[in-house]
């Protein structure tokens, strides 16, 4: 008896798999297109720009601090201590004949010390040795008049050049309100920040997204006429001058979007 004809199946074979790899190709085909859209799209969410971004405005300070005060030498303890305190009478009447009473006024305590001086030895090297003492005591003037802090500046050099034992430095010229200056400052410094990140995207064809962080950079107090010449972080603050120039700066980052 005649057995059944396999041929059929074996030649249906072959026809079954060439249509399954077909359809396996076209579905990685697939696949690798839309984890190469995927991929695209991750990417161009990672593209961003940083941008500085400067604020500027001219402020003016609102009162002045002045040290001044008395030193003098003896050649004992309680003789140095004597002379600065006669020099203190007169220096008590300088500053009530500038106009400044006691609210005005902050003592530093008395202070006496021995007074070291360089000498030569026989040999030719030189060591330190007591001459005397050296009293002091400073004084710290505050107001709100800086034209009356600036006049009396003026007049301690003809004080001290009639003779009396003064010392004093510049006067610091401050601004009270910092804190109100840097909030106002860094709004506008954010908005020109965001147009300049505006204008590198549109010259790249692109668009300014979201903010993705900012930083605040440094902040200036700066005599008038200072040209911003480094972005440290600490900043300065000047205190020489009665008109500066208050400067923000801050960094932020944006997503571009193609």
């Amino acid at each position: 008896m005649n057995q059944p004809s396999n041929s059929h199946t074996t030649a249906g074979l072959p026809q079954a798999l060439v249509k399954l790899g077909v359809l396996l190709a076209l579905g990685m085909s697939v696949a690798a297109f839309v984890f190469g859209m995927q991929a695209k799209q991750i990417g161009a969410g990672k593209q961003n720009i940083s941008v500085k971004g400067l604020a500027e405005k001219p402020v003016k300070a609102d009162s002045a601090e002045w040290s001044i005060g008395v030193r003098t030498e003896g050649a004992t303890f309680a003789e140095a201590l004597a002379k600065m305190r006669k020099g203190r009478v007169v220096l008590d009447q300088f500053l009530v004949k500038q106009g400044f009473d006691a609210a005005n006024l902050k003592e530093a305590v008395e202070d006496v010390a021995p007074n070291m001086v360089e000498v030569e030895t026989a040999s030719g090297r030189t060591r330190q040795v007591q001459k005397g003492y050296i009293a002091s005591q400073e004084i710290i003037v505050s107001a709100k008049d800086l034209g009356k802090v600036e006049l009396a500046h003026k007049a301690a050099l003809q004080l001290a050049a009639e003779g009396h034992p003064v010392f004093y430095a510049k006067p610091k010229y401050l601004v009270s309100s910092l804190e109100a200056i840097k909030m106002s400052l860094i709004g506008a410094a954010t908005e020109n920040a965001q147009k300049r990140a505006e204008e590198f995207a549109k010259h790249g064809n692109a668009k300014v997204g979201s903010m993705r962080s900012a930083s605040q950079g440094a902040f200036y107090i700066l005599p008038v006429g200072t040209e911003l010449e480094s972005q440290d972080y600490g900043g300065t603050y000047d205190k020489s001058t009665m008109d500066k120039i208050a400067r923000v700066v801050v960094t932020i980052d944006y997503n571009i979007e193609r």
